[in-house]
């Protein structure tokens, strides 16, 4: 299976690189082909410009590439902290600018946008890892956990992907090494159930 890992954090030392790491080793210990995308080491550029919206526009060959490996991809792997209730910046420019009309969704013919889309990926399973400093009592009460709205509804559930599963790791920044260790082990464990070992070609 080609999976797609994109992780989102500026710190190579982050406990988000960690995450990534982990699951990337392991969908390769099953024999899955990982497209790792570690966003801020390449430098992707996130701004939307306006030429880019139209379904038919010309994409750059960077932002084609990412349109072309999101779509062939059997599964996804995201990886990013909590900041502000959001992705950063770098994360939803990549959504902005990947997740575009014609590759991740479409709309009925005769439908000029007001609808609701068509979902086009062929990935049936996507797997979101964050990080997080807010306790989670106070993230449900205060902010009612807009991540969660954002990635299975907003995102996936419209581009057509059927199977989501998120996991939030917090309070990071108190966390021992013990901690984040067995946290480690639940993302191996998490990303095992999901995509076990690839089966040879019949």
């Amino acid at each position: 299976m080609h999976i797609s890992v994109i992780l989102a954090h500026p710190s190579p030392g982050s406990f988000n690189h960690a995450i990534a790491h982990a699951a990337d080793e392991v969908l390769k210990l099953r024999g899955h082909d990982v497209l790792f995308h570690d966003l801020y080491a390449e430098r992707f550029d996130p701004i939307l410009h306006a030429g880019e919206i139209p379904r038919d526009a010309a994409t750059s060959p960077e932002i084609g590439a990412h349109c072309r490996e999101i779509a062939r991809a059997d599964g996804i792997v995201i990886v990013h902290p909590n900041w502000w209730g959001q992705p950063p910046a770098i994360l939803k420019g990549w959504v902005d600018r990947v997740l575009r009309p014609g590759t991740a969704y479409e709309f009925e013919q005769g439908d000029a946008g007001e609808g609701v889309p068509i979902g086009l990926l062929r990935a049936r399973t996507a797997l979101v890892f964050n990080t997080s400093n807010t306790p989670a009592q106070r993230e449900n009460h205060y902010f009612g956990d807009p991540l969660e709205t954002l990635w299975k509804n907003c995102i996936f559930g419209l581009c057509g992907v059927q199977l989501f599963e998120r996991r939030i790791f917090r309070v990071v920044v108190t966390s021992s090494e013990i901690q984040r260790r067995q946290w480690l082990e639940e993302v191996r464990q998490t990303v095992d159930t999901y995509f076990p070992t690839a089966k040879p070609p019949a």
